[in-house]
């Protein structure tokens, strides 16, 4: 197999480069059409990629329900893979889904009541798709700091617990 690649490209490029050089190179071929196909996946990437794309994303937009989903699982995808530093403050221990079991979540942003109370805006993520969750908004002084970065809380979400730090700083998670 590899030999009839290394004569299809070896005999696809003679007729075009031979009449330029002294004597027949054999295996140019092979290294221009690497050549080529690596500049034209650039290209592709780089231009052509960002448009098929930016088209298949203005499509999405032109139908109502389809929009809506794709935009939202954007967002969410974007928040949490690689920029998930920026898109999440740190990473909290709250009561959830009831008192006495206790979830990471994940500060998106802060607010205060008509009366002063502040509030953290949270990301619950699910296991271990993190990409799916819940949002709660909740009283500060009802979370914990967890001494987590955000980057180890997301390994512990995805990994379902698995990677866990062996020792953290929390020392009590009674009330």
């Amino acid at each position: 197999m590899v030999t009839v690649l290394f004569n299809f490209f070896d005999g696809f490029a003679a007729p075009l480069i031979d009449p330029f050089l002294p004597f027949h190179i054999p295996g140019l071929g092979v290294i221009i059409g690497l050549l080529f196909m690596y500049l034209l996946g650039i290209l592709v990437t780089n231009f052509l990629g960002r448009k098929l794309v930016s088209i298949g994303e203005a499509l999405l937009r032109r139908i109502p329900l389809a929009s809506t989903i794709y935009g939202t699982a954007k967002q969410i995808t974007q928040s949490v893979s690689g920029a998930s530093s920026r898109a999440f403050q740190k990473a909290v221990l709250i009561n959830y889904p009831r008192v006495g079991i206790w979830t990471i979540a994940f500060v998106t942003g802060e607010s205060n009541d008509a009366s002063g109370t502040a509030y953290y805006h949270l990301f619950v993520p699910t296991t271990p798709n993190p990409t799916s969750g819940v949002m709660v908004l909740i009283p500060q002084s009802d979370a914990i700091d967890s001494k987590l970065s955000v980057e180890e809380g997301l390994k512990m979400i995805i990994s379902g617990g698995m990677l866990a730090p062996k020792e953290n700083e929390i020392t009590n998670l009674q009330e």
